[in-house]
């Protein structure tokens, strides 16, 4: 099995923290190598070619529904022990969690995180990651598994920046954003190929209803 996890104390993961701290995002064009990326794509795509990927709800609890007017991916959520790839992956965002919580103080407790799978044509109206009743999402992280992604292709991560600034991420494998969940507008921009990524949040004890 090779090894994914790098330590929290690793110079790239604390070039995130960094980055979190000044400007509140983050963006690691070679956060993962070309063949770990790869082997994430090919378990996505073979949980969607089974069938495990489902459209994407918006909203939380009983008011949750399906609005491919507003987002249009498929999803799966990853659970530890399904696949060993998934848990390297896991095992290091946990890394990052840990230096998040040493560099920023955010008692970050927990990561969550499923593949997305946007069809041709897909996307993501504008919105932030925070629920309005549940202020547990604090970190937002998005990893690209899309091999050979050209600008051509469309698909970018729009994110909505202080002062009216629009900043693109093409979705190009192995790179991550990371942001703060509750102060970073975005959306996904439609793409005329397959969209594949890995969409996390780390999370906090929170003011959960009861």
């Amino acid at each position: 099995m090779r090894a994914m996890p790098i330590p929290s104390d690793h110079p790239l993961l604390l070039s995130i923290v960094d980055d979190l701290a000044v400007q509140g995002w983050s963006q690691q064009n070679i956060f993962l190598p070309e063949a770990l990326t790869l082997e994430l794509a090919a378990e996505c795509r073979k949980r969607a070619a089974e069938g495990e990927l489902a459209p994407a709800a918006v909203g939380r609890g009983p008011a949750q529904e399906i609005r491919e007017g507003i987002r249009g991916d498929h999803i799966q959520w990853l659970e530890a022990g399904q696949a060993a790839i998934c848990d390297r992956y896991l095992a290091l965002m946990d890394n990052l969690r840990l230096a998040m919580n040493r560099g920023l103080f955010l008692g970050l407790e927990e990561f969550e995180c499923h593949f997305a799978m946007y069809p041709p044509g897909a996307f993501y109206l504008k919105h932030v990651d925070r629920f309005r009743d549940d202020d547990r999402r604090m970190v937002s992280a998005v990893l690209y598994l899309n091999d050979a992604w050209l600008p051509e292709h469309g698909g970018q991560l729009r994110m909505y920046l202080k002062n009216a600034v629009e900043y693109d991420v093409d979705p190009v494998g192995g790179c991550l954003v990371v942001f703060l969940s509750g102060e970073m507008p975005h959306e996904v921009l439609p793409a005329n190929r397959e969209r594949l990524s890995l969409t996390g949040w780390f999370r906090r004890r929170g003011n959960e209803p009861f």
